[in-house]
């Protein structure tokens, strides 16, 4: 993952100490549960097995001591050193019986019992075979029963520790669960919030080329795979690791024939790794794009919903949507078929192929005299348990190809250069606006506004006329650094905007949208948009001097009326009042007015006009208007045409030079009449 994995590596840096703790508490259930097959390979060895171990004869009861016709005799194992010893005895299994032998025998070779005669048989090379045979007498199952009496306490001790160790690992795998799900959870969040805070930062122009729906499938989507590399990859390739590096260990401690037996699983599942990524990477980047495009698409159509349901696209839409659907479909499965084939069928195979190999080794003493029942029951035991770690680490593969490619998404978004958000406040301006020989594109080579230059005083209000086109939205996208000039340069109160943050230049600034945007929440928190120096009087006020406050006043909740998303239940004038009271509310220095009376009725109009003779005052008013009858009153009035300035003056002087105000305004005079 590169610089990605350094990165996810930082992240979890910052909660290392409940990590490590979490990892620590993994490695001691894996150690806890590690220790189970040599309690097994004990019990089976030593306690079960062991009675065919060397028998002497002792002159009287003591522990450990077992009765047999008139005799006692204890196992070599339990006896101390430089303990007296009498005559050696054996009791050996033949099938599901036991006998008793009254001399020393070998253990190792194929047994027969024909009558009280058994006989073994131990082959010496490939063609010739020694046998031997002895006395031996059947033990009735009492007898059998005393032979292991002195174990039963040992076997018991053995399997309460197993039963403990069991517990005790439960224990310790709930506390690394725990912390490392708390750990991943507050990761994430954090990680949420530094791309929701970093979102904030970017320019405007960077949601003008990227989906609303992909943005919010990499807040989403992303770090919620990303929370899974921390939860389920992290534990799965570290316990994993800790299990096959213990494991490997303990068989190098139980026979060296069989770690090396179990050692190439190592290097295959290397490569096992390294060619699944090599595939899964690829389904993953188009499955990740595709989601987001999904997202996207999702987003755009209920934003867009009214529009495709009054054109009858619905159709044509949803064919869309099915290809997009589709193609994620088609990689789902690819990478689905891939996980089956590489994971746990496979797993199973070479266990199997191993297991198999092991036991025909074993069946055919090729392993030696060494490698007991215990050993080898305690090896499949192990192997066992080492398949479940590698079953753990190829199933993960998926969860961390699904977490790098979302990492790349989320970092990739993270990487766009943005601004830092500043808290520094300034001292209200007085709102003396200049744009000196301004120029500016969007694209490079393509300028929209050309050599603007003029001079708005405090107080003064500023019509902006011209065609769609005309650079009239672009001159106050500039102005509230939504982009930033690219020749020449504009002031406030003389300095340059480009020497103040975004933030200070923006605090004493208020817009109001063609399209108003309000949020979830009231009508009351739309205006004031939660900020603490907005005070609920502030509200009142604000909505009075737009002339709404009576209006929303009469709605059930009054000012606390619920309002839902983008504030669909009111109509567009009380949007539109609403955005108008936001900006009075911040009562600002400039105040800018896209278009703002487009959308709404005559008689709503006329309240805002009057509102707007009262509330200019004081403050710098930038007005976009295609209704010229709005702007009579404006102090100056630039006509735009083709991103120059054309005509300058007050609606008089303009009429009087009979130029392209004279004749827009005619038009739309003549087109009142005529409606009339």
């Amino acid at each position: 993952m590169g610089n990605n994995g350094k990165r996810l590596f930082q992240y979890a840096l910052h909660y290392k100490r409940s990590i490590m703790l979490a990892l620590l508490l993994l490695a001691c259930a894996v150690i806890v549960e590690l220790i189970g097959p040599f309690l097994a390979k004990r019990m089976i060895d030593t306690n079960i097995m062991g009675i065919e171990k060397s028998w002497y004869e002792v002159q009287q009861q003591e522990r450990y001591a077992v009765s047999y016709n008139g005799a006692w005799y204890k196992r070599a194992d339990h006896m101390e050193v430089g303990e007296p010893r009498g005559r050696e005895v054996r009791v050996l299994q033949v099938g599901r019986s036991y006998y008793f032998i009254d001399s020393p025998v070998p253990t190792q070779g194929s047994k027969k019992i024909e009558g009280d005669q058994l006989t073994i048989s131990t082959r010496i090379d490939d063609t010739t075979t020694a046998s031997v045979s002895y006395t031996a007498a059947k033990l009735s199952r009492g007898e059998v029963y005393e032979f292991y009496k002195p174990e039963f306490r040992s076997i018991l001790l053995m399997g309460f520790s197993y039963a403990g160790l069991l517990l005790l690992g439960s224990v310790f795998t709930y506390g690394q669960r725990y912390l490392l799900q708390v750990s991943a959870n507050r990761i994430v969040r954090k990680m949420r919030n530094d791309v929701f805070r970093h979102i904030q930062e970017l320019p405007v122009q960077y949601f003008d080329n990227l989906p609303a729906g992909k943005v919010v499938s990499r807040v989403t989507n992303d770090t919620e795979a990303i929370r899974e590399l921390y939860v389920a990859v992290l534990a799965n390739f570290f316990s994993g690791i800790i299990y096959m590096t213990a494991i490997l260990g303990a068989l190098f401690v139980l026979d060296y024939r069989l770690a090396l037996i179990a050692l190439p699983l190592v290097p295959m599942l290397y490569l096992w790794i390294v060619v699944y990524r090599k595939f899964a990477g690829k389904y993953n980047h188009v499955i990740r794009s595709r989601l987001s495009d999904i997202n996207g698409m999702i987003n755009e159509s209920i934003q867009g919903m009214p529009i495709i349901q009054a054109f009858r696209k619905e159709k044509q839409t949803m064919n869309e949507f099915h290809e997009m659907n589709d193609e994620y479909f088609k990689y789902q499965n690819k990478l689905l078929s891939l996980n089956s084939i590489t994971s746990h069928n496979l797993v199973n195979v070479v266990r199997n192929v191993l297991f198999i190999f092991v036991i025909w080794s074993f069946a055919g003493d090729w392993l030696g005299a060494a490698v007991t029942v215990g050993v080898l029951y305690a090896f499949i035991d192990y192997m066992n348990r080492m398949m479940q770690p590698i079953v753990g680490i190829v199933n993960q593969l998926s969860n961390l190809e699904v977490a790098r490619v979302s990492a790349e998404r989320v970092f990739a978004l993270l990487d766009e250069p943005g601004l830092e958000v500043s808290n520094s406040t300034t001292a209200r301006y007085w709102g003396d606006v200049s744009f000196n020989d301004v120029s500016f594109g969007y694209k490079p080579g393509e300028d929209v506004l050309k050599g603007i230059t003029f001079h708005a005083k405090q107080g003064e209000t500023i019509a902006l006329v011209g065609h769609t086109g005309s650079g009239k939205s672009s001159i106050l996208n500039l102005l509230f650094r939504f982009y930033d000039v690219e020749r020449g340069k504009i002031t406030v109160d003389g300095t340059d905007v480009r020497d103040l943050t975004k933030q200070q230049l923006r605090r004493h600034m208020g817009i109001v949208l063609q399209d108003p945007f309000l949020f979830t929440g009231t009508i009351a928190s739309n205006v004031s948009l939660d900020d603490p120096s907005i005070t609920r009087e502030k509200i009142e006020q604000a909505l009075r001097d737009v002339g709404a406050y009576d209006m929303f006043m009469q709605l059930p909740g009054g000012l606390d009326a619920p309002v839902i998303e983008k504030g669909s239940t009111l109509s567009a004038g009380q949007r539109q009042l609403i955005s108008f009271a936001r900006a009075l509310a911040f009562d600002p220095a400039i105040l800018i007015l896209d278009e703002a009376t487009a959308s709404i009725d005559t008689e709503t109009e006329a309240i805002i006009q009057q509102a707007l003779d009262v509330l200019k005052r004081g403050r710098t008013t930038f007005v976009i208007a295609h209704r010229l009858s709005t702007i009579r009153a404006a102090d100056q009035i630039l006509v735009l045409d083709r991103g120059r300035i054309v005509e300058r003056g007050d609606h008089d002087a303009l009429m009087q030079h009979g130029g392209k105000y004279h004749a827009m305004y005619q038009l739309q005079q003549g087109a009142v009449g005529a409606g009339v």
